[in-house]
């Protein structure tokens, strides 16, 4: 296993902690309480309260992720997002870039890792939170209609990419770690969706994606399309 900046091994999400605590102390209280029950309800019930501190462990993991030795970061469009790819559509308009452009939306279940990571290297232009419902993370409305944090990128070649956290029908809670004016790096850590949700990546026309609707993504490691590799060297970085 890598070892992150700072020397730690990093396993679990930080945005986790609060609830891995309520998780233990679930587990400690189950085995105090139940002291005077009967064997076969004791066992039940601790065995049921380690699986939810198990599940809660699951869901906050954190692996390290990189590129292959051969990618450059400031040439590719990485996934933001572990999950399963629910639709790659054309778009009329890129909301806040405006152009016609194209779309992939990420759908993250319970059991993916839900820790976000930044697409493609280049500043954050905007960063915006947009309340709203739940519609369930898979429906096509809910890039429009539900919780969403929205972000503009301006990569190292000028090209401006918009990508959006999505709260989905049980996930109600986005947090993230960028604002306006952040320089980033394609794969960095920039936040995290608590349970079932979407991401959705949109892209000006011209940039092919290489993936398809049906195919499985990890984010930091799948290469979604490329840009920039033709770039000269002195505007690799803004």
């Amino acid at each position: 296993m890598k070892t992150p900046a700072g020397g730690w091994i990093r396993v679990i999400a930080r945005e986790g902690l609060f609830i891995i605590a309520w998780a233990v102390a679930l587990v400690v209280a189950v085995i105090f309480f139940t002291r005077d029950l009967s064997v076969v309800p004791r066992i039940l019930l601790i065995v049921l309260a380690v699986d939810v501190l198990a599940l809660v462990l699951l869901f906050f993991r954190d692996p390290d992720r990189s590129l292959a030795e051969n990618e450059d970061p400031d040439c590719v469009i990485v996934a933001p997002a572990d999950g399963l790819v629910v639709e790659v559509s054309d778009v009329d308009e890129i909301p806040y870039v405006g152009g016609p452009g194209k779309q992939l939306s990420i759908f993250l279940s319970i059991l993916d890792v839900h820790v976000n990571r930044i697409p493609a290297s280049g500043v954050i232009e905007q960063a915006t939170y947009v309340p709203g419902e739940y519609l369930v993370a898979w429906h096509p409305k809910s890039s429009e209609k539900n919780e969403r944090a929205e972000f503009v990128l301006r990569h190292v070649d000028g090209t401006r990419i918009l990508f959006r956290q999505i709260a989905g029908l049980i996930a109600r809670r986005i947090v993230y770690h960028i604002d306006a004016g952040s320089r980033v790096t394609a794969g960095e850590r920039f936040g995290i969706m608590k349970f079932g949700s979407r991401m959705d990546i949109v892209v000006p026309d011209g940039i092919e994606f290489a993936v398809s609707k049906g195919d499985r993504v990890k984010a930091g490691v799948t290469v979604l399309a490329r840009l920039g590799e033709t770039m000269d060297e002195s505007r690799r970085r803004p």
